[in-house]
């Protein structure tokens, strides 16, 4: 497959081209494209609820954030792992491997309550400990592609365009986060029992795992590409001798590729690392914030055609569509965004995302609790993804060309692991303090790691 077959047409990025050029693509990306929406899909509508699924199970605000902080280090560790897999046995093996393990993860949030609680050697195991076993394997499938992702758009992309690239790329994986929610919002409006509502919800997304691992297994024909997304001889030769100790030489490794890391990433770094762990705080509260802090559901009634219909969503369902207009906003702020990037450069639009992303905790703690209030904070909340294509450009912009995926892991494994214990201060002043202070200090440090950014981030060359 040639490089050209997985070019970015940068020149449209909206929506609807994003759309077009999808179907356009060569079949084994057009199949990848597939894999990836169908366990977006799956993840985006049981993720953001399954804090909302714990409580229900008997789970404490501070296991909750302990959950988080679990996600955090699975984030953190599983990226390197996967790639050496992916290189030794190949990318179609890989690929179907981690979507059978992740559906199976899917699967045991699905029975958690029917496992029920049980006592091994005097202990008690609670139904929720099953949801930090099921995460476990529900993350599989993403620990694959996000240095490939990089490293392909940084290879097809005039450096000028990159933010405009990657806009193409990520409006259309966010379709999937907008539609996810959404379709979960109606599932569990089904059933006034959040426990069985949200089982229909798990139900689905395991049919949605089996349908992605079967359609990449039977479809996909990616041998000749190694995990990190080059196609050139040398990367080639490498993979095909490639071992678990050559492809992750463990500590040594981390350690040259953070000496080399360019340094015009490390304000960047700094500052988003300050504001993801202020989000980390918070984010897996966010639905308790709507379904039992504030407890806001939608009671309202839609005339259409002369017919009227009654509306009643519960709060949890209510959380769903919140979710969806989030990312409506999302989808539509992130290709105008990209393109202000080329005229105003990538550091001011990236500074307006880390500062929707600081100041959004303590603007959702104190909304009122009323439903009109919760759309429109939500829909500012979605303003936060017009930084995110910009702010992939000044990651991987200053990369050296064909570094791109290293520089990019190296980057978010650093990031993230300082974000790891995030979620569970945010589960310890949620639980044992008050979920305002919580939300307050989170709020402070995102603004702090903004500040911070503002002031010593570095413009990329090509937008300067």
């Amino acid at each position: 497959m040639s490089q050209e077959q997985v070019t970015v047409d940068t020149e449209e990025t909206g929506p609807i081209d994003t759309f077009r050029q999808f179907f356009a693509l060569e079949r084994d990306v057009l199949v990848l494209s597939l894999a990836m929406f169908a366990f977006s899909l799956g993840f985006q509508m049981t993720n953001r609820f399954i804090p909302e699924y714990m409580v229900a199970l008997g789970a404490s605000g501070f296991v909750v954030g302990l959950f988080g902080t679990f996600g955090n280090i699975i984030s953190a560790l599983y990226p390197y792992p996967g790639g050496a897999i992916s290189d030794r046995i190949g990318s179609r093996y890989a690929l179907t491997l981690f979507g059978l393990v992740s559906t199976v993860g899917f699967a045991v949030w699905l029975f958690a309550p029917t496992i029920g609680a049980f006592t091994v050697a005097g202990v008690t195991i609670e139904p929720w400990l099953w949801i930090f076993v099921g995460l476990v394997l529900a993350q599989a499938w993403k620990s694959f592609g996000l240095g490939a992702t990089f490293a392909v758009v940084k290879q097809a992309t005039d450096p000028s365009r990159l933010a405009a690239g990657f806009a193409s790329t990520e409006t259309f994986r966010r379709t999937a986060f907008l539609i996810g929610p959404v379709l979960a919002a109606v599932l569990i409006d089904l059933h006034p029992e959040f426990t069985v509502s949200f089982r229909y919800v798990l139900a689905v997304a395991v049919v949605f795992g089996i349908v992605g691992t079967v359609v990449q297994h039977l479809l996909y024909d990616v041998d000749e590409w190694n995990s990190s997304g080059n196609q050139n001889a040398e990367s080639s030769d490498d993979a095909s001798e490639d071992t678990f100790g050559g492809a992750f030489e463990g500590i040594g490794r981390i350690r040259r590729d953070l000496r080399e890391m360019p340094a015009e990433l490390r304000p960047l770094l700094v500052g988003d690392t300050l504001v993801r762990f202020a989000n980390g705080m918070v984010y897996v509260f966010f639905v308790l914030v709507v379904t039992q802090f504030l407890e806001v559901g939608l009671e309202t009634t839609i005339a259409v055609g002369g017919f009227s219909y009654a509306v009643d969503l519960s709060p949890a369902a209510f959380f769903g569509y919140l979710l969806g207009v989030e990312m409506f906003i999302a989808l539509l702020i992130m290709a105008p965004a990209a393109k202000a990037a080329e005229y105003v450069g990538l550091k001011p639009v990236v500074a307006v995302g880390f500062a929707v992303y600081a100041i959004f905790p303590v603007v959702l703690i104190n909304t009122p609790a009323s439903a009109a209030a919760l759309v429109a904070v939500f829909a500012f909340s979605g303003l936060r993804f017009a930084g995110l294509p910009s702010h992939k450009a000044l990651i991987v912009g200053p990369a050296e060309r064909g570094a791109g995926g290293r520089v990019t892991g190296t980057y978010y494994l650093l990031r993230n692991t300082i974000v790891i214990p995030s979620a569970a201060l945010g589960g310890y002043l949620w639980d044992f303090v008050s979920p305002e202070v919580a939300f307050t200090i989170a709020a402070a440090i995102g603004v702090v790691g903004t500040a911070y950014f503002l002031v010593f981030g570095k413009e990329f060359e090509a937008y300067a």
